[in-house]
């Protein structure tokens, strides 16, 4: 992907010799017509805002889940869970007429509504696994000295589930900057559309692929999560294996 998003195309047609240059970024981030940082941007805020979101209510579920007792307590999850069963396919027609008559249709919010219900079983589950590390008699204690729950959940428990709550927030973070279906479907120009299809709607003057800014894009628009990946990888790590491994 570098070699290619580095490479000049012109001048390996005239000298039959591949010449290294930046061009191929310089015309994704400058040309108007490609609307290349209008596509990050969207992405950028649709998954943030996602993840804010998807994070907080999948914290506090997995809270209540995890700590409390109440009738169906074993069933929630498993109803949440089955969400995630439908294919992307299955639902996006319906979505576009419900959103079509609401008026959402190429929209931040077409693509962040069904994010969040799209995203929240993984990161539930992500959560509560971790949760259910953390000892009881700690909330036991505090709800002695006086704490209320909510108490308990900000100054106890989210403390000590940070990395599991880092790991749901980053995973969800991707998977919406990564996603294609939705956005496509849900979508019309460059207002609203994301960064997958701003790459896939690339094209040259005259039709053909234009591979030294496809990749050149595609490397430009990794950069974010790498940088997000290697900022918090020690949570990631810890996230993940603290929701793995019991005792």
């Amino acid at each position: 992907m570098i070699w290619i998003s580095l490479a000049d195309r012109a001048d390996f047609l005239v000298t039959g010799q591949v010449e290294y240059s930046l061009s191929n970024y310089r015309q994704v981030l400058t040309a108007h017509s490609l609307h290349f940082l209008d596509y990050l941007s969207n992405s950028l805020w649709i998954s943030t805002i996602t993840a804010i979101i998807v994070t907080l209510f999948s914290s506090m579920a997995a809270y209540a889940v995890s700590r409390m007792r109440f009738p169906g307590r074993s069933v929630v999850p498993l109803l949440i869970l089955a969400m995630s069963m439908f294919p992307q396919i299955s639902i996006v027609g319906y979505l576009f007429e419900m959103f079509s008559k609401a008026g959402l249709i190429n929209s931040h919010m077409a693509l962040i509504l069904p994010y969040i219900a799209w995203t929240i079983p993984i990161a539930l589950w992500i959560n509560m696994s971790y949760f259910t590390q953390i000892p009881l008699d700690l909330d036991k204690a505090a709800l002695v000295d006086g704490a209320s729950r909510m108490k308990v959940l900000y100054k106890i428990i989210f403390p000590l589930a940070l990395p599991g709550i880092f790991s749901s927030a980053l995973l969800v973070f991707i998977a919406c900057f990564n996603e294609f279906l939705f956005a496509i479907m849900l979508t019309i120009d460059y207002t609203a559309q994301t960064l997958p299809v701003g790459i896939a709607l690339f094209q040259g003057l005259h039709g053909e692929i234009p591979w030294g800014n496809l990749m050149a894009a595609s490397a430009i628009a990794s950069v974010p999560l790498v940088i997000l990946t290697l900022i918090f990888q020690r949570y990631i790590v810890a996230g993940l294996m603290g929701g793995a491994v019991k005792g």
